[in-house]
C-alpha cells in the first residue's frame, strides 16, 4: 500500500501547506467519506463547509476559499484543486492487470500481421489479416482487431473491445470495455415497391487521432464514403453513439448517453453534455457547449453555449424557463 506524508504530497503538488499532521496518506476520498488515512479536495464553498466535519487528515483547497487546518490536520492550498487531484490520483493508482504472457497461447493472430516490440496480447484475443500494432500496445482478453487495421504505440484496448476492418488509430488511445470501432452506419431507403428497406451500404473506414479516449459500451461507425474521424485528444464518454460520416476536431468532449446522427461536425474544443443530441449534416463550431439533453437542429456558432430542446442560446432560454415558470405561478 502507499504512502505518503503531506510534505512529501505537498511536494508533488507544489502548493502551500497550511497546518501539518503527522498521519501517513494511505489514499483519497470525498469530502463525507473520508477517515484520518486520506486526503480529500476542496474546490467550492459547498464543500469549504464540510471541512470541519470532515474525518480526512487533509485537504487540497483552491485559493480564495477559506477553511482552517485544525489540530493534526492540513490544507494545501493550489490554483486548481481538481487539477491537482489529477496529479495526485496518478501517484496512487494501483496496478493494471497483469499477462503472464505476452502473446497469450490462445490469442488467434493472422500470420501476416506485425506486432510491435514490447506490445502484450490477452487471452481469446483475434488479430486479423495485415493488421499493424505500434510499440507497446496492450489488447486485454477477448477484443477482435480485424484485417488491415493500423494502432498507434502505446495504446490501450479494454476487454469486449471490437475493432472492424481498416480502422487507423493513433498512439496513446485508450478503449475501455465493449467499444465498438468501424461497425456499418445506420442507412436504410424505402424499397420502390415499398415493400421494406433496402441497406445502405457504408464502405469507408474510422480514423481515430493520438491521446483519444473512448468509453465503455461507445459506437464509433464507420463511413459510407470516406472517413468518420475522431481528432486528436478527443474523449468520448460511455454509451455515446458517434455515426457514419461524422468528423470530431480537436479535444471534443462527449459526455455520456449523447449521439452524433450522421455527417454532423464538430470544431476544436467543443463540449457536447450528457444526452444531448445533435441532428444529422450540423456544424458546432469550434469553442461551443452543448448542455446536457439538448437537442442541436441548427448548425451553433463559435463560442457558444446552447440549452434546451430545440437547443437555443442559453441565456435566452433560462430566461424563458423563468418566464413559463412565473406564468404558471
Amino acid at each position: 500500500m502507499k504512502s505518503f506524508t503531506i510534505q512529501e504530497i505537498n511536494e508533488i503538488l507544489g502548493g502551500e501547506l497550511i497546518g501539518n499532521t503527522n498521519q501517513k496518506i494511505l489514499g483519497l476520498e470525498e469530502i463525507e467519506k473520508a477517515d484520518n488515512t486520506q486526503i480529500t479536495f476542496i474546490g467550492s464553498r459547498k464543500y469549504a463547509q464540510k471541512w470541519e466535519n470532515s474525518g480526512a487528515a487533509a485537504a487540497i483547497i483552491n485559493e480564495g476559499l477559506k477553511a482552517e487546518p485544525g489540530d493534526n490536520r492540513a490544507l494545501i492550498k493550489v490554483k486548481n484543486a481538481d487539477l491537482a487531484m489529477a496529479k495526485l490520483l496518478e501517484v496512487y493508482i494501483k496496478d493494471t492487470p497483469q499477462f503472464d504472457f505476452d502473446i497469450h497461447p490462445t490469442a488467434v493472430i493472422h500470420e501476416s500481421a506485425t506486432i510491435g516490440e514490447g506490445s502484450k496480447i490477452g487471452a481469446g484475443c483475434y488479430i486479423g489479416k495485415d493488421v499493424v500494432l505500434g510499440a507497446a500496445v496492450i489488447v486485454y482478453p477477448n477484443v477482435t482487431i480485424l484485417d488491415e487495421t493500423k494502432i498507434g504505440a502505446h495504446t490501450i484496448i479494454w476487454s469486449g473491445t471490437v475493432i472492424r476492418e481498416r480502422t487507423e488509430i493513433g498512439a496513446y488511445c485508450i478503449f475501455q470495455n465493449n467499444v465498438s470501432i468501424g461497425g456499418d452506419g445506420f442507412g436504410y431507403r424505402p424499397r420502390e415497391d415499398g415493400r421494406g428497406l433496402v441497406k445502405i451500404p457504408h464502405i469507408g473506414n474510422v480514423v481515430i487521432g493520438n491521446d483519444v479516449e473512448i468509453g465503455a459500451n461507445s459506437s464509433v461507425d464507420r463511413a459510407k464514403f470516406s472517413s468518420t474521424i475522431i481528432g486528436d485528444g478527443c474523449k468520448i464518454d460511455n454509451q455515446v453513439q458517434i455515426a457514419h460520416n461524422c468528423v470530431l476536431g480537436r479535444s471534443c468532449i462527449m459526455a455520456g448517453a449523447s449521439g452524433l446522427a450522421g455527417s454532423v461536425t464538430l470544431g476544436d474544443g467543443v463540449v457536447i453534455g450528457g444526452s444531448a443530441s445533435i441532428k444529422d449534416h450540423t456544424t458546432i463550431h469550434s469553442g461551443a457547449t452543448v448542455g446536457a439533453g439538448s437537442g442541436v437542429l441548427a448548425d451553433v456558432p463559435a463560442g457558444k453555449t446552447v440549452l434546451g430542446y430545440p437547443a437555443a442560446d442559453a441565456r435566452e432560454k433560462l430566461k424563458e424557463w423563468v418566464a413559463t415558470r412565473n406564468l404558471i405561478k
